[in-house]
């Protein structure tokens, strides 16, 4: 009888929620396809790229859903995801614990680290908070720095324990790892809670007016969005068998927000997208010698294109295009149809 609720409860969910709109009949095709990707193909290097793809994919929505969501623009959440890495290595090579107990240790300790981020930035707005967190790892990788015969020092962690020796099962923790987060993180984003994340992006003073506590919110919106950065970076350790300071590099903070903007903020799917798109572009190119030289510089081209016909992002972009926005009860309706699918309101 359980398993039968489920189901049930599962198909109700694809017609009411999923079926109704093209983007998310789309978004449900593409999961679908990453999980049966295996059965066509096993090549080595197709599947090495896609869980890359798809461990960033998860550090760039949990960007997405701090920034986006809640307004806490953080130029420095590589920390998260280096600080899991960092934890998930050093408990796996110096206390012998398998992957499966040091990865939710070290996604626990970042999403730790993410509550105090949250703490001290309290009083923190705007460019103050961004160039505040942008600091941050940069202090960690110096204190790692200090202490080379526990963390390695400049060559980082080496011999870390894989999950499994497996590409295929590799592959599929990656993905699934991605989808369940990025599917929790939506979620979040659709409830009640989502809805008092945007009131605090929107105006601070007028929340708390409204009796809410701000405070509790964002350290809240600090440590979900650490949590997911740190299981992309622990498995992220443990598939590449090192953890270096380039888990904590600015440059990898940076990404997550050209992703998130290239992609479009508030989405879930939007740096997801880009990430996509984006990195297995610029893998593909660097097998080219003519474009290897510069894949960068494409890349950025790519990034300004978007930015100057897509402000919004791409994805919001093609999304407009199929789908248009009751204003009456916010919900969207598939652009052919004549009255909303919520509160029956005429779409023209």
């Amino acid at each position: 009888m359980t398993v039968m609720r489920f189901v049930r409860r599962g198909l109700t969910f694809l017609r009411t929620e999923v079926f109704v709109l093209p983007s998310r009949i789309i978004v449900l095709l593409f999961a679908l396809g990453l999980l049966a990707l295996p059965l066509f193909t096993d090549d080595p290097y197709i599947l090495r790229i896609l869980i890359m793809t798809s461990l960033l994919a998860t550090f760039a929505a949990s960007w997405d859903f701090l920034a986006g969501y809640s307004g806490q623009v953080n130029f420095g959440h590589a920390l998260f995801f280096g600080a899991a890495a960092y934890a998930s290595a050093l408990i796996n090579v110096h206390a012998g614990l398998t992957p499966l107990v040091t990865i939710p240790l070290g996604a626990l300790l970042a999403g730790a680290l993410g509550a105090l981020v949250g703490l001290l930035c309290l009083r923190l707005r705007g460019a103050y908070l961004s160039l505040t967190t942008l600091a941050l790892p940069i202090i960690l990788v110096s204190l790692f720095f200090a202490m080379p015969e526990l963390t390695g020092g400049e060559l980082g962690i080496r011999r870390v324990q894989r999950i499994t020796n497996d590409r295929v099962i590799n592959y599929y923790i990656a993905v699934v790892l991605m989808l369940a987060v990025c599917g929790i993180l939506w979620k979040i984003g659709e409830s009640k809670f989502g809805l008092i994340l945007h009131a605090l992006r929107e105006d601070q003073v007028a929340l708390r007016a409204a009796g809410i506590n701000t405070t509790r919110y964002k350290i809240l919106a600090f440590t979900i969005s650490a949590v997911a950065a740190g299981l992309a970076g622990a498995v992220y350790g443990h598939f590449l068998r090192s953890v270096g300071p380039a888990t904590l590099d600015v440059q990898l903070s940076f990404q997550a927000v050209i992703f998130g903007v290239v992609g479009g903020m508030v989405s879930i799917v939007g740096p997801v997208a880009a990430v996509f798109v984006l990195y297995p572009l610029t893998e593909y190119l660097a097998d080219f010698e003519v474009f290897s030289a510069f894949r960068l510089l494409i890349f950025a081209v790519i990034v300004l294109l978007v930015l100057l016909f897509m402000p919004r992002g791409f994805v919001p972009w093609i999304r407009d295009r199929m789908e248009t926005v009751c204003q009456r009860c916010k919900n969207r309706n598939t652009a052919t149809r004549s009255s909303c699918r919520v509160c029956g309101t005429a779409l023209r």
